[in-house]
């Protein structure tokens, strides 16, 4: 199964929206989903802090500036299957 690696943090309004997506895109596409809070690694924090809410698909990166539903579920199209 493909993971989807989700950058985010706490107490952050856009992470919430882009979790929303994430967990509405779910119910369409079979992905694992892992949360990864930026505060909780250091490098993390030091290359995510301006653009959570990211995602990373495989070689698929987004980040807050195309963080929207068609760009999302363009990166699920492109790296995995649609549950039957």
């Amino acid at each position: 199964m493909v993971k989807l690696e989700f950058y985010t943090k706490h107490n952050c309004s856009l992470c919430d929206d882009a979790y929303a997506l994430i967990m509405m895109l779910k119910n369409y596409y079979s992905f694992e989903l892992e949360e990864r809070d930026i505060y909780t690694n250091d490098s993390w924090l030091e290359e995510y802090q301006l653009l959570i809410p990211a995602v990373r698909i495989k070689d698929t990166f987004l980040t807050c500036e195309k963080m929207n539903l068609k760009q999302l579920e363009k990166a699920l199209q492109e790296n995995i299957e649609i549950n039957d």
